[in-house]
């Protein structure tokens, strides 16, 4: 069985996509961070999706992401709430957090020369996401040609790694009915930027927004509004 390293979240996409490598028969090891965000029960999420998936290995990496701020997601400015589908769209948004994905796949990038493997998977979607410059089809062109020159293992011959975006192109309706397919359970996750002590999601993020509109597109309930007691997406423009 071919080893793959996985980066989850605890959030909707990353944990389709680590049921995608599941389905397709990859070993699953699970990487996640502790990096400073406010909404950390996304960990909790995380290390629920990860047991109930059966991951060979699930391991939490703790960085300082709050020492460099700029982010709503890393430093005490407010998560912006209720916006319009057309305001996400404009520019880039300050739950962006910056160069998150480079620094996750970096670390990815080094378990995997360590498992042997050649493969990553990443949740990015260029469709139903907020702006964010590093889920582009471009930024992961670019990172896996430079991933290919960084690695002994590469250099050598001995890897040719391959970052996996099975998502990248879906809709968030399509990724939910995807996962759902492939069995998921999405009352696990968490999306909420700004959730509750007990993990509440606000339902007036960004974030609560996309999934509250790929529920209603996919016209299924959402679980984790069932859950916490609250109207889900596909009943409430019944």
């Amino acid at each position: 069985m071919t080893n793959a390293v996985v980066l989850l979240s605890g959030g909707l996409d990353s944990t389709t996509v680590l049921a995608i490598a599941k389905a397709e028969g990859y070993a699953l090891y699970a990487l996640s961070f502790r990096y400073g965000q406010r909404h950390q029960v996304e960990l909790e999420a995380a290390t629920r999706v990860a047991q109930a998936m059966g991951v060979v290995e699930h391991v939490i990496v703790d960085i300082d992401l709050r020492r460099f701020g700029g982010s709503a997601l890393t430093a005490e400015i407010a998560v912006p709430k209720q916006r319009a589908l057309e305001q996400m769209g404009e520019g880039i948004p300050i739950t962006y957090v910056p160069a998150r994905n480079t620094i996750f796949l970096s670390f990815a990038l080094a378990w995997a020369e360590v498992l042997a493997s050649s493969d990553l998977f990443i949740g990015v979607n260029a469709l139903d996401y907020s702006g964010y410059p590093d889920c582009r089809p471009e930024y992961i062109a670019a990172y896996e040609q430079m991933a290919n020159l960084a690695t002994a293992a590469g250099v050598e011959g001995r890897q040719r790694l391959k970052i996996h975006t099975p998502l990248i192109q879906l809709s968030k309706a399509e990724i939910i009915a995807k996962g759902t397919a492939l069995g998921v359970d999405y009352a696990l996750t968490s999306s909420c930027y700004d959730p509750g002590p007990d993990g509440r999601p606000c339902g007036q993020c960004d974030s609560c927004l996309l999934r509250e509109k790929g529920f209603r597109e996919a016209g299924l309930d959402d679980p984790l509004c069932i859950q916490y007691g609250l109207k889900t997406a596909s009943v409430k423009n019944r």
